[in-house]
């Protein structure tokens, strides 16, 4: 079935495929402006109450919604698709023209192949426009909300950097808080550990301030452990030159991307390649980097499964109101899946890649079954 199936991939699109896609592109339509009405229509609540209650400006607060949408826009699509090609594969076999189609001689595998070819290729532009469009729109959003909403710094939170030391060891720094605009962490606590994880020296500060390409240490107290157990402090440092590991731009870049649903792929595996995550935040990233290039694929698995659903044929007008609770069903079950799997993927990291794509995999299974034995009918 699959090597003729690449066959027909190759050749030239027909009536047939014309026809198909025609039949998806209204209940498609139907089915995005639905999804995207109810993923829209807490956000539009949320906007009124911005300009009402905390006085934002309505074009901020428009824009704010707008730059949300794409966001919303990654997870609409497939349930989209899936809508659509369960009212159209309802539609056809209702009128009996599935099989009318294959009393010409048409085989079903041919009849479903336009549907299973839009739906890789809008599994394709998904993964583009997730990987484009939306960590760019975050960056909006997250730009409005400091500047427009909390009027304050988005970095006044716990931060720790942590870097080699030449000679062996590491040296980890904490920090209350980094104001951007000064370049300054609050309350830098910086210790250094020699190879054996033994604390060589530890410097509290007030303050610690950018410049020259150097950090510099205001208002600080020095302790240092020597090898015999002695310790040397420094009670009073006016100022102390010190390499923390990442510059400026590096702490703002990593704190500005905290959660890596809201990045690309490429943003994810930068920030991994800092070696600044703890092991837990190490395991969250690894198991999302994984994820982003599975779930975009799910365009192609819900139009799969949704055909031999969607064969099912109801009387009246109750086809569209039972196929978008079908929608619903299967959604809910795929993400069911996803979410488990995604749990078992920060535990054992080692086989992430394997956990991203089973969602996928089981769906896909699931879905050829039920084609092959609805084209044995």
């Amino acid at each position: 079935m699959l090597p003729r199936l690449r066959v027909l991939f190759a050749k030239r699109p027909t009536i047939l495929d014309r026809y198909m896609l025609s039949e998806l592109a209204g209940p498609f339509g139907f089915g995005l402006f639905a999804f995207t009405t109810v993923f829209a229509a807490t956000q539009m609540l949320a906007t009124g109450r911005l300009v009402s209650e905390d006085h934002v400006a309505l074009w901020t607060a428009v824009g704010l919604f707008l730059w949300q949408l794409p966001g919303e826009i990654v997870f609409v699509i497939p349930m989209a698709l899936l809508l659509g090609t369960l009212l159209a594969m309802q539609r056809l076999s209702g009128d009996s023209e599935i099989n009318a189609m294959k009393t010409s001689g048409i085989t079903f595998p041919r009849i479903i192949v336009p549907l299973l070819f839009a739906g890789l290729v809008m599994s394709v532009v998904m993964y583009g426009f997730q990987e484009g469009v939306v960590p760019f729109a975050n960056d909006e959003v997250s730009a409005i909300e400091t500047k427009a909403l909390n009027h304050t710094s988005a970095f006044n939170r716990d931060l720790t950097v942590s870097a080699p030391l030449p000679g062996g060891g590491r040296q980890v720094t904490i920090a209350t808080a980094y104001e951007p605009h000064s370049q300054a962490l609050s309350n830098v606590t910086l210790i250094q550990y020699d190879r054996a994880g033994s604390p060589t020296q530890i410097i509290f500060a007030q303050q610690a301030e950018f410049a020259a390409d150097e950090w510099i240490l205001r208002n600080a107290s020095a302790y240092r452990f020597n090898a015999d157990g002695s310790t040397i402090s420094e009670p009073d440092v006016p100022e102390q030159e010190v390499d923390l590991g990442e510059k400026p731009t590096d702490i703002v870049k990593r704190l500005s991307h905290d959660d890596p649903q809201q990045m690309s792929r490429a943003q994810i595996a930068s920030i991994i390649s800092t070696g600044q995550l703890t092991e837990t935040e190490l395991r969250k990233y690894v198991t999302v980097y994984q994820e982003k290039l599975a779930q975009p694929f799910a365009c192609f698995v819900f139009v799969l499964i949704a055909i031999p659903f969607g064969l099912r044929s109801f009387r009246g007008g109750a086809g569209a109101s039972l196929g978008f609770g079908l929608a619903v069903a299967i959604v809910f079950v795929y993400y069911v899946v996803m979410t488990v799997f995604s749990f078992v993927g920060e535990a054992v990291t080692v086989f992430a890649p394997l956990w991203a794509w089973m969602p996928n995999v089981i769906f896909t299974v699931i879905g050829l079954a039920r084609v092959r034995k609805a084209a044995a009918i």
